[in-house]
């Protein structure tokens, strides 16, 4: 497992190793033992997954916050997608940016995104997968979400077109009007 470190601390992307031959591609996605030797030992409790029909499909920029905050590793099980973290912990260096990576099916890459962090994706291909663990289970009276083209934090999505959304993304509202429930805490595996 290759582990690199992103412009956001805590936010890191992970490289299973795959094994390849004339059947197709063998790769184990998680393991409680490799991550733990990073120092990264989280409790995953829950798995989702998620398909989107159509290139262009924005999801996010969503959170769940505390009592039932949750780590995330994400990752795409088929097609091609962009996934972004935003840091929105009060008192942070680094409030309100962001870092955005490509996941696909083909390259394998995983990224991992701490409690604190708004967490959204929009997809590069038709029928694309993304499949994500989770440290906390699903608590809809604790979920939130902030408008994902926000002028504020700027995320370039790289789209061609308009994006397909939710009623519900459409009408978030912008990180200006966050009363974030998070605080700044270094994150423990920051350094992995």
């Amino acid at each position: 497992m290759q582990i690199t470190k992103t412009a956001l601390p805590g936010v890191l992307l992970l490289q299973p190793a795959r094994f390849g031959d004339a059947r197709g591609v063998f790769c184990e996605t998680w393991n409680r033992r490799t991550l733990a030797a990073h120092g990264i030992a989280l409790d995953f409790v829950q798995d989702n997954q998620s398909r989107s029909a159509r290139a262009g499909t924005v999801r996010g920029l969503h959170f769940q916050a505390p009592p039932h905050a949750q780590d995330k590793l994400v990752r795409c099980a088929a097609g091609a997608l962009f996934d972004v973290a935003v840091d929105i912990r009060r008192g942070s260096p680094t409030y309100g940016q962001w870092v955005g990576h490509e996941l696909s099916a083909e390259n394998g890459l995983q990224m991992l995104i701490p409690q604190g962090f708004l967490h959204g994706f929009v997809t590069r291909a038709p029928d694309t997968e993304i499949c994500y663990k989770c440290t906390g289970y699903y608590a809809p009276d604790c979920e939130g979400a902030v408008r994902f083209d926000d002028p504020e934090i700027a995320v370039d999505w790289g789209l061609q077109g308009p994006p397909i959304l939710s009623d519900k993304d459409a009408e978030a509202p912008g990180l200006a009007s966050l009363d974030s429930p998070f605080d700044y805490s270094p994150i423990p595996y920051g350094d992995a």
